[in-house]
């Protein structure tokens, strides 16, 4: 009973957390808007979660705090339902269960990983972009610097390659669920945006537009802010 009621408030922390930088970001106080490109960097509250309490803390508290931050953003519930709710839930909840597996991930999964990042990002500029726009090279800089830091975390702290492994994998899975969920939607209602009847290839764009501004956050904040709890908690790290 003790170890439930720790969990319902762990998965309650951590949605109340999500909405609050979720929110407070829309408004740009955490990340600045460059161009067409705004950054996420509330995804590594959920992240940490997962990954020091487990998949059902992580992927629970997101879903739940995606729903809170999408209601004060932008009030459409059934939006929400169809894309944000199910992305985030999936996404930490397999962050949280392949991070905490007891696998050995040898080095080329770090590299495969790396190698999936860059293949994301040079479709998504290839498709989307121009290559000589301002926003091409935001994605550029992000993709490449994100490929570099998991590399060196791979050098330097070589047990975390499981769980990039598992962010990428994670990031991936939950951002073609927000791109085809979008895209389902605005067949049948308007967006928030009056769009409506988006093309497919929306649902691609929107994939590859939230993979990479969740990407960079998740690799570089995730590690250092979860060793650290470790350090402190480590009676509540594992299930």
């Amino acid at each position: 009973m003790a170890v439930r009621s720790l969990k319902v408030v762990l998965t309650a922390l951590n949605a109340a957390l999500y909405a609050v930088v979720g929110y407070l970001t829309f408004l740009g106080i955490f990340a600045p808007v460059l161009g067409v490109v705004r950054f996420w960097p509330g995804v590594f509250v959920p992240a940490v979660f997962a990954v020091l309490f487990g998949p059902l803390v992580g992927g629970l508290g997101a879903a739940i705090g995606i729903f809170i931050s999408d209601m004060v953003i932008h009030g459409n519930a059934l939006l929400s339902l169809t894309a944000g709710v199910p992305a985030n839930f999936v996404m930490f909840s397999l962050i949280g269960y392949i991070s905490r597996r007891r696998l050995r991930m040898r080095p080329r999964w770090l590299f495969l990983t790396i190698t999936l990042v860059i293949v994301v990002l040079l479709m998504g500029v290839s498709q989307l972009l121009p290559w000589t726009s301002g926003e091409a090279w935001v994605w550029i800089v992000i993709g490449g610097a994100s490929g570099v830091i998991l590399a060196v975390i791979g050098v330097v702290w070589p047990r975390w390659i499981q769980y990039q492994v598992a962010a990428t994998i994670g990031n991936l899975v939950g951002s073609l669920i927000v791109g085809f969920g979008v895209w389902v939607f605005s067949q049948f209602f308007l967006l928030p945006s009056g769009e409506r009847t988006l093309p497919l290839i929306a649902a691609y764009m929107w994939t590859v537009w939230t993979f990479m501004n969740q990407i960079p956050f998740l690799t570089i904040l995730v590690p250092p802010i979860a060793k650290a709890a470790l350090t402190a908690l480590p009676s509540q790290t594992r299930d």
